[in-house]
Order: C-alpha cells, then sequence, then structure tokens
C-alpha cells in the first residue's frame, strides 16, 4: 500500500484552506469559547456568539434590545401627554397607544349596553319568546364583535408599534 493522499478533483480547494481560500481554523479551538462538553469558565461572562466587542445580553433583557425590548423597559420613550399627542401637527408621536385601552373599554360597554337594550326590547314585544331566545344567544354575536373589535385595535397598535420602533433605529 501507498501512504500518498487520494488524488484530489482539481476543482476542489487544497486541504489546507477552506472552499473560500482563507485558512482552515478546523483543528484550532476557538480562544474565546469553551470546547465541547466543557463549562464556561465561571469568572467570566458567558459568549454569545456575536461580533467580538459586543456586548451581549444582559440578564433580564429582551433578546438584544438593550433596555428590555423593542420600546424599552415601560413600552413607548415619548413624553407627549394624550394632547400633546393628538395635537401633534408634525406626526412625530402617536396617539393610538394612548388610547387603544379606552376604545375598548368604551366598545365593551357600548355592546353590552346594546345587548341589553335587545333582550328588554325582545321582551316588551307581543312575544317573550323573542326575548328568552336573545337572552340565551344573543351573547354569541356580542362576543364575535367584541372579538373582532379587539383584533382590528390590535393590528393598529402593532403597526404604531412597528413604526415606533423603526424610527427609533433609523440614524439621525
Amino acid at each position: 500500500m501507498s501512504d500518498q493522499p487520494p488524488p484530489r478533483d482539481p476543482g476542489q480547494p487544497p486541504p489546507s484552506q477552506d472552499p473560500y481560500g482563507e485558512p482552515s481554523s478546523y483543528s484550532q479551538p476557538a480562544l474565546d469559547q469553551p470546547s465541547y462538553g466543557q463549562p464556561p469558565s465561571y469568572g467570566q461572562p458567558p459568549t454569545h456568539g456575536g461580533p467580538p466587542g459586543a456586548n451581549p445580553p444582559t440578564q433580564g433583557s429582551y433578546g438584544a434590545f438593550p433596555g428590555g425590548g423593542p420600546g424599552g423597559p415601560g413600552g413607548s420613550t415619548d413624553a407627549k401627554g394624550f394632547f400633546g399627542a393628538l395635537f401633534d401637527f408634525s406626526f412625530t408621536s402617536f396617539v393610538t397607544p394612548k388610547i387603544v385601552k379606552l376604545v375598548y373599554v368604551l366598545a365593551t360597554v357600548a355592546l353590552g349596553l346594546v345587548y341589553l337594550v335587545v333582550v328588554i326590547v325582545g321582551f316588551v314585544g307581543d312575544q317573550p319568546a323573542v326575548g328568552v331566545v336573545v337572552l340565551l344567544l344573543g351573547w354569541i354575536p356580542f362576543l364575535v364583535y367584541l372579538a373582532l373589535i379587539r383584533m382590528t385595535l390590535e393590528f393598529y397598535f402593532a403597526i404604531v408599534r412597528m413604526s415606533e420602533d423603526i424610527n427609533r433605529r433609523l440614524p439621525r
């Protein structure tokens, strides 16, 4: 038998280089990461695979966003109140996050009042069976409408949050 390596394909790079022409580091362990099966050193922060010198996320943070995630720990960083955002003619702050809870409460109360009025009208009419049917089955459309209102409000709120997040990330 011969001690020569097997012939290689002419299109393949030499064994000491990776396909992109850079020296291979397969035989060298990474300096900043523990080898397989070894626990990390407790005196040093764990590595997260980012570029050298990058700050890894701290405990309690959300992903790679400093301050707890998009919008920070408290959500929006706008200092304007409701009326400041409402009368902001340059549209630099949004009023939607400030009123979405109020709109949902008002919609829930309005739907509840409509349900009660329909039940009362059903009982007052000539056929009280209509009132019983509305009382027993009228909650189904109430919940469907409430779910549609909630999804619509969540959609608007998500669009505004995405816009705020994009505006925060743009270079000034």
